[in-house]
């Protein structure tokens, strides 16, 4: 049995220097995908656009990470986690330089749009790192490629700024995101040059058929299609809010033909899940060694639901909240607010080594719980509470959001081998559909109440962790052969 805990320096490990070419690729794509919102100011006065127009860039931004991520799910199960995610990179560098050379609010719009998709880079790592480590050290492995990875988004609010001022002139935020594409394009090829989808001797194993997880039962199909449906539920809210009746970024006609595309996309979406659970729609029993339970896929779904997706959600609105309530200038706020971010360093890869080291399931309710009592309490933050301790519960709070990731993320690669992609994936893309819809609870409520009902999100989640059942012994995956692999998750 292996040793929970890992030594990140030992570089003449082999396992090592492909976590650290992993979490610094994802930490890339972050840099790419957040060096948006630091020029926000310039980019504003460049093209002269109004508060909603930015509105719309920063919906459009996100948008398409959630498709993204369920499609490089798959990708990745498919083709290795080498190959697409340099493919990711360097095309996302590409669209990065496009967007620093645009000349018309048009074309940024799309561009942001399409930058969306650099998002889903997280997913790759989850389980490129997933092949290379044992069950445990996973979470601790895992924890520290989605912390160190994660900061890429506050790396680019630091540094942007500070080399949009080194470049100088009225260009100098162009060059700035413009050094961010390059420097993802380069990587991307360095990437495939130095990283391997397994160590020396190991199988990757592919899924036998692609366009969907395949489950193990026809009650877990339905169970599958039905966790679908929020993600769609969360773009048609991403439409509303572009439609006339909110931004007015689209006419009439181009929110219904979305809608309308939205639609059609689920029933494919569908058909292809059908397609390949055919031997599940036929009764065709699955071997008991290679059946999994797509409710242990559906509970890391809504934790990663309530604790990645009130992180992107609380990291939106907390500089303008510290703001208004404490009368602080931008910079202070924005500097107190960094806080929630920057716990990424320590807490992903703490709750990955608590999940490790204390059992999956106790360390994801304990988690989940503590999420719930933090957001309970920054609900009463007013401006009556001293600043220092509005600071202090912030922390405390991010800690067990972003220790619940690592949580969430210890279990991944654990539930089905040749489908972590797409289970990845889809636990990613949830983390999306949280982010959505907790920033729309907060344009119809108070800060008080948004955290309140992130806090009964939580309570709701938690209930759901007891249901979960903890990776046990090995899983079995088929070699090409037909002859059994067992691999080992506890």
């Amino acid at each position: 049995m292996s040793s929970s805990t890992l030594n990140v320096l030992d570089l003449k490990q082999d396992k090592i220097r492909l976590l650290h070419l992993s979490w610094f690729a994802f930490f890339l794509t972050f840099v790419v995908w957040f060096n948006f919102a630091p020029m926000l100011s310039a980019i504003k006065e460049a093209f002269d656009l109004s508060t909603q127009q930015v509105k719309a860039l920063m919906i459009l931004n996100v948008a398409l990470t959630i498709p993204a991520r369920v499609i490089v799910g798959m990708l990745v199960d498919r083709f290795g986690p080498r190959i697409v995610f340099s493919a990711l990179l360097i095309s996302g560098g590409l669209v990065c330089v496009a967007f620093a050379m645009a000349n018309s609010y048009e074309m940024i719009a799309l561009l942001r749009f399409l930058m969306g998709f650099i998002g889903a880079g997280f997913v790759i790592g989850i389980r490129l790192v997933g092949e290379w480590f044992p069950a445990r050290q996973v979470g601790l492995a895992e924890g520290v490629y989605g912390g160190w990875g994660n900061f890429g988004s506050a790396a680019a609010a630091m540094s942007l700024p500070t080399l949009a001022l080194f470049y100088g002139g009225e260009n100098g935020w162009r060059y700035a995101i413009a050094t961010t594409g390059a420097l993802a394009f380069a990587y991307g090829f360095f990437f495939y040059w130095r990283a391997r989808n397994t160590p020396k001797g190991s199988t990757y194993f592919k899924p036998k058929k692609s366009g969907g997880l395949v489950v193990s039962s026809k009650r877990d199909l339905v169970f599958y299609i039905a966790m679908c449906v929020p993600m769609y539920l969360a773009l048609a809210v991403l439409t509303w809010k572009l439609s006339p009746v909110n931004l007015g970024l689209l006419s009439e006609f181009a929110s219904i033909a979305l809608y309308v595309v939205l639609v059609v996309l689920f029933v494919v979406q569908v058909s292809q899940i059908l397609r390949v659970n055919s031997d599940v729609l036929n009764n065709v029993p699955t071997p008991p060694m290679q059946q999994y339970k797509f409710k242990q896929v559906a509970i890391l779904n809504v934790a990663y639901f309530v604790t990645f997706g009130s992180e992107l959600a609380v990291v939106s609105m907390l500089p303008l909240f510290f703001m208004e309530t404490f009368t602080l200038s931008a910079v202070a706020a924005g500097m107190l607010a960094s806080g929630f971010a920057f716990m990424n360093l320590a807490a992903r890869p703490g709750g990955g080594y608590l999940s490790d080291k204390f059992g999956r399931r106790k360390s994801l309710s304990i988690l989940v719980a503590g999420l719930a009592v933090g957001y309970m309490v920054l609900s009463q933050i007013d401006s009556a509470w001293p600043v220092a301790l509005a600071v202090v519960a912030t922390m405390c709070c991010s800690f067990f959001v972003q220790a619940g990731e690592g949580a969430v993320f210890a279990i991944v690669p654990l539930v089905k081998r040749s489908m972590t992609g797409q289970i990845a994936g889809m636990t990613g893309a949830y983390g999306n559909v949280g982010a959505v819809i907790f920033l729309t609870v907060l344009s119809f409520v108070s800060t008080a109440n948004f955290f309140m009902v992130i806090a009964a999100c939580a309570a709701v989640v938690f209930v759901a962790v007891q249901f979960m059942e903890e990776p046990q012994g090995h899983t079995a995956e088929l070699n090409d052969d037909g002859s059994v692999a067992l691999i080992e998750v506890s």
